[in-house]
């Protein structure tokens, strides 16, 4: 027994591998591979849906309907190759498009909205409704949804409706605010389509005044790199509208280009949604809407007070500063200066130039600086928000308590303004700037 108990160990164990290999040739499937999961924002529509397991490539889950920021989810087969970025280390599990692409889509969608046939005259819109190009991204194709403007404009509105394509979907609208609502878009699988571009017809009692093209910051499209994109571009086209004034004799002290590169976040919040709401996320919003719109950021915002535009100047201060430096060149048309971002941020950087200037020269305020009873920044944030000229009876009345005496209206603007700073780095330019000349 002992001489032959290896032999048939040996026997044994040549048929198991025989039995073995015929069970991996005879077609039969092995056990299912593990679904991957795709992971959204917390939603109503979400919160008590069951995992589902896939065979065939997964589709993605609706999109967030409460929140403004997007948690990444894995790439699908049917996703388009052409809305990853190329050299993007985590593009196999990027949930949202790059930005480039995303311009591009923009740029589509408005000009399909543009070009399409219409049912009336383009000398006589229809007022009151709105059409919405969204993105169907497994199928790269755009669809079109027109809704009347009472709905668009309501928030918390849902609505089941057909788009020109003829697929089924929800629209719901999370922030009603003109042309800069944000909204949802689901088809009736559950999966999100991505809004890009809003078709919104401007009005005033009743007469056509233009038709706006715009782009909110949807859920569907946010995104760290589209933050990014857009603190970028409100610092350059901020050094730009400094350059410009330096090439025509006018120097701008670094230090105000750093509050005004914040002042273009800052004048955009709303005071109650900052009360109530996460702030980095919305300070995220601000940026977004400025990487998705660029040029036409904020051309169609306009104030309680008449201020407009990106810088938010008022008419009055618009003037006066055009006044103050003729050969600036300004545009002389307000409405005009305010929506064009170079012309508005050099008018902008010369109010703020003249404001310091004349503040730094006051002995009360000159004092407010030395004592640290106030912060250049502040004052000057404070300025801008109000009458400046009032800025040092404050700080005469009112010394360390000089801020509860600004309107109130202002104290908001100066606590958005310090809470910025402190959860939004920046690299100050006088620092740069001090650097370059050692």
């Amino acid at each position: 027994m002992r001489i032959n108990s290896p032999l048939i160990a040996l026997s044994v164990l040549f048929c198991a591998l025989n039995i073995t290999q015929a069970q991996s040739q005879d077609g039969s499937p092995g056990p299912e591979t593990r679904p991957r999961t795709v992971r959204s924002e917390v939603s109503r529509r979400e919160a008590s849906a069951p995992a589902q397991q896939k065979t065939a490539a997964p589709q993605p889950k609706p999109g967030a309907v409460e929140s403004t920021v997007v948690a990444p989810r894995a790439n699908t087969s049917a996703e388009s190759e052409s809305d990853i970025e190329p050299g993007d280390a985590n593009a196999t599990s990027a949930q949202q498009i790059a930005p480039s692409t995303i311009r591009a889509r923009i740029a589509e969608a408005e000009r399909l909205l543009r070009t399409r046939p219409r049912q009336t005259a383009i000398t006589s819109p229809i007022l009151d409704s709105v059409t919405l190009a969204v993105l169907d991204r497994s199928a790269a194709r755009i669809h079109l949804l027109t809704v009347s403007k009472q709905i668009f404009l309501t928030k918390g509105s849902e609505v089941a409706m057909t788009t020109s394509r003829g697929t089924p979907v929800t629209l719901r609208i999370l922030r009603a605010n003109g042309v800069n609502t944000a909204v949802t878009v689901v088809d009736n699988q559950g999966r999100s389509l991505v809004p890009l571009t809003v078709e919104f017809p401007i009005e005033r009692q009743g007469v056509f005044r233009e038709m706006a093209y715009y782009t909110s910051a949807h859920p569907a499209l946010l995104s760290a790199e589209l933050v990014k994109s857009g603190r970028a571009y409100i610092r350059s086209i901020v050094d730009l509208a400094a350059q410009r004034l330096r090439e025509k004799g006018v120097f701008i002290n670094p230090n105000l280009l750093d509050v005004a590169e914040r002042l273009a976040v800052v004048e955009h919040i709303d005071h109650d949604r900052f009360r109530l709401e996460n702030r980095v996320a919305l300070f995220d919003e601000i940026y977004s809407l400025y990487a998705l719109n660029q040029l036409d950021t904020y051309r169609y915002s306009v104030s309680f007070a008449g201020a407009g535009g990106m810088a938010q100047m008022i008419p009055w201060a618009y003037n006066l500063v055009r006044q103050r430096h003729p050969g600036v060149g300004l545009m002389p048309d307000f409405v005009a200066g305010m929506r064009n971002h170079a012309n508005a941020l050099q008018a902008m950087l010369l109010y703020m130039q003249d404001t310091w200037n004349d503040l730094a020269a006051n002995g009360e305020v000159r004092s407010a600086l030395e004592t640290k009873i106030a912060t250049p920044a502040e004052v000057m944030a404070a300025g801008y928000n109000s009458n400046a000229a009032k800025l040092p009876l404050y700080i005469r009345r009112g010394g360390t308590g000089w801020r509860s005496l600004i309107p109130r209206e202002t104290q908001v603007y100066l606590q958005i303004y310090r809470t910025f700073e402190g959860l939004v780095p920046m690299k100050s330019r006088a620092s740069v700037v001090a650097k370059s000349a050692d």
